[in-house]
């Protein structure tokens, strides 16, 4: 089996993301990114699931990068958070420029220093609509360059890019993840918003296969 660095947000993709590899038999340990997001407690998520794990967690600190990523609603404070589904013209304000290939790089440069075989992270079809980066083509293109970057080759992995949340959230509920512990929201608050697209679509995402969600929203419209 492969030894794998697992790209870990904190939220229920990464998540599941981490249990199927562990489920299959690879070595993991998990890398998150502190890019500066609205939602940074999505990274105290990230580390709780992997203390009881057990799985080595490390945060890479790239908050000095944000003056760089220009006006999206993630990263700087003066764009608001736009609330509706992901396929709206609005949920384009939360793309942060090049943020997989970022986390991907590192995570990568990590596995090379390791000497392990892959990098995976945890893109789905419900991300193609607004996030280039989350497309096969570009996953495809990346996992080429990638296995050229040093002499030890690291492969790139992307178990569920043809799926959506749903069928994640399915795969999830089968390895027992914790969703609960999970962190989708982008407005990062005390509860879940409920209205912001990560969490329209995480709210669709249970509801296909009548999965409850026992997180708290502070509204629910699906």
């Amino acid at each position: 089996m492969d030894k794998v660095v697992v790209i870990l947000s904190g939220g229920m993709d990464s998540t599941t993301l981490l249990y199927h590899m562990m489920h299959a038999g690879h070595g993991v340990k998990a890398l998150s990114v502190n890019y500066g997001q609205r939602h940074v407690r999505e990274l105290d998520a990230a580390a709780q699931i992997c203390r009881a794990l057990e799985v080595e967690h490390q945060i890479a600190d790239l908050r000095a990068i944000g003056p760089l990523l220009g006006s999206n609603s993630l990263t700087s404070e003066s764009v608001d958070v736009p609330h509706g589904h992901y396929e709206e013209e609005s949920m384009k304000m939360t793309v942060v420029p090049n943020r997989n290939m970022l986390m991907i790089s590192v995570a990568v440069a990590w596995a090379v220093s390791l000497k392990f075989d892959a990098v995976a992270y945890g893109a789905h079809t419900g991300d193609h609509a607004i996030y280039p980066d989350c497309r096969e083509a570009f996953a495809d293109a990346l996992d080429r360059a990638v296995q050229l970057c040093d002499w030890h080759s690291v492969k790139l992995l992307r178990p569920f890019v043809g799926m959506d949340k749903g069928d994640i959230a399915r795969r999830g509920h089968e390895l027992a993840v914790p969703f609960e512990t999970c962190w989708t929201c982008y407005e990062g608050g005390e509860k879940h918003c409920g209205k912001c697209g990560a969490c329209q679509e995480r709210i669709e995402a249970f509801a296909k296969f009548n999965i409850a969600d026992r997180i708290e929203y502070e509204h629910s419209s699906v």
